[in-house]
């Protein structure tokens, strides 16, 4: 089986490297020379051009900056498609988007081909270190018949859907994070505002409920069963915090975007009538506005927090 890589950025290069670690016989190609040279002088070959390695290997891995790139190396016209060899599997492993995701993959298949989208996360470290979780969309026999040299590359490869399910995992965990990440900024300005040390406060929240865990699991015992009946802490009392917290922030001169929102979708929750709820009772409108309805079988939830936590 002859492998190919394109893009030896700062999450190809390390990807790279590590293929060839595990004694596979690489193909590279960048539009940097200096970036295959590294590549070279740790046992790689290099192309001449993405056309070159198109035609010359099975199996493909692309990790480029923007879809813009993703689209001209792999569908323009001195691109993969236009020159790859019959049966060709291409793991695209950029953040990119779905919907050019689908699209190639029709592409793929219509040439006999198969491409999977297979974004990744944890970083340049992560990259480097095979600490990186590998999200798949995709033809599921194709996935595994190249486990192991995903394996690789990094620790967590996961299958998570058809075509364009890597995508959507991989923007779901980058919005969460940013959001947090706001959230977070939001609450640290009314407590740093109110004259609590920074530090202090934040190994105060460390002791909390969200501080001790990830707030993934906060999800696991009535978002994801979509079971709100047997609550753990009623809507009403949250609202009760939710309105002193608001309040405060008032006192304190602060702006709460995202609290005061938060607070207003709480309120349309108690006037629903779901006061004696769980508190996360609110976060049903979300769905609703969406279309969408959530209700995993509490078997399936707590057998994947047990191999989460495994």
């Amino acid at each position: 089986m002859k492998v190919g890589f394109i893009g030896l950025g700062r999450m190809g290069a390390p990807m790279a490297r590590r293929i060839v670690k595990a004694g596979v016989p690489l193909l590279v190609y960048d539009i940097a020379p200096a970036a295959m040279q590294a590549l070279v002088e740790t046992g790689a070959q290099a192309a001449g051009s993405v056309a070159e390695v198109a035609g010359d290997v099975d199996v493909l891995f692309t990790s480029l900056p923007a879809p813009s790139h993703v689209e001209e190396v792999v569908l323009g016209a001195q691109g993969v498609l236009a020159h790859m060899k019959p049966g060709l599997v291409l793991f695209e492993m950029s953040t990119s988007s779905m919907a050019l995701n689908r699209r190639m993959e029709a592409e793929f298949r219509r040439k006999g081909g198969a491409l999977l989208d297979a974004p990744v996360a944890g970083g340049p470290a992560g990259a480097a270190s095979g600490d990186l979780a590998i999200w798949v969309g995709g033809e599921k026999e194709v996935y595994e018949r190249h486990l192991n040299l995903l394996r690789a590359i990094g620790d967590k490869p996961r299958h998570v859907g058809p075509i364009g399910a890597g995508t959507i995992a991989k923007l779901s965990n980058n919005m969460a994070a940013y959001m947090i990440l706001l959230t977070m900024a939001e609450i640290f300005s009314v407590g740093v505002k109110g004259g609590v040390d920074p530090l202090e406060l934040w190994q105060a929240l460390c002791l909390g409920t969200v501080g001790k865990q990830s707030p993934m699991f906060l999800l696991t015992n009535q978002f994801l069963p979509g079971k709100f009946d047997d609550p753990t802490f009623l809507l009403k009392l949250a609202h009760k915090d939710m309105s002193l917290g608001a309040a405060l922030a008032k006192e304190l001169g602060v702006p709460m975007r995202l609290g005061n929102m938060t607070l207003e979708e709480m309120t349309e929750g108690l006037t629903r009538g779901w006061g004696e709820l769980d508190s996360r009772a609110y976060l049903k409108l979300q769905l609703e506005r969406a279309g969408v309805n959530i209700a995993v079988e509490p078997e399936r939830v707590q057998a994947a927090v047990q191999a989460m936590r495994a």
